[in-house]
């Protein structure tokens, strides 16, 4: 390989790398000048107000824990619907359907030539 090419291809490879670089700092946010945002970390008064709220449900959960829940009605009795005199029971017929045959034909096999060599493939002369 000429010197000329490998060359190129260093500067090729070091370019990607320093672009690899950037962008890995820029996600990371690692850059020295980057301030953090406000919607990135919520101030005090914030987090404050969550957990107010969040201690405002877990009472309620507990409170509505130890409540009873209100009784059940009773369960009417059953009536049994008005059955046909004799109506005859339904017969199931189960027709298997037809098998399905696969047919593989193998190289080679028994009956590769109809005819012999030097038959002649004729009958009688």
């Amino acid at each position: 390989m000429k010197r000329m090419h490998a060359f190129t291809i260093a500067l090729f490879l070091a370019v990607a790398a320093g672009a690899g670089l950037v962008a890995a700092t820029q996600t990371a946010g690692l850059r020295t000048g980057a301030a953090p945002t406000a919607s990135a970390s919520p101030g005090r008064s914030t987090v404050a107000a969550r957990a107010r709220k969040l201690n405002r449900i877990e009472i309620a959960l507990r409170k509505s824990l130890r409540s009873r829940p209100p009784a059940l009605p009773a369960i009417p009795a059953a009536r049994t619907p008005a059955a046909p005199a004799a109506a005859p029971q339904q017969r199931v017929i189960y027709h298997r359907p037809a098998p399905i045959v696969v047919v593989k034909h193998r190289a080679g096999g028994e009956h590769e030539h109809e005819h012999e060599p030097g038959d002649g493939g004729g009958g009688d002369d």
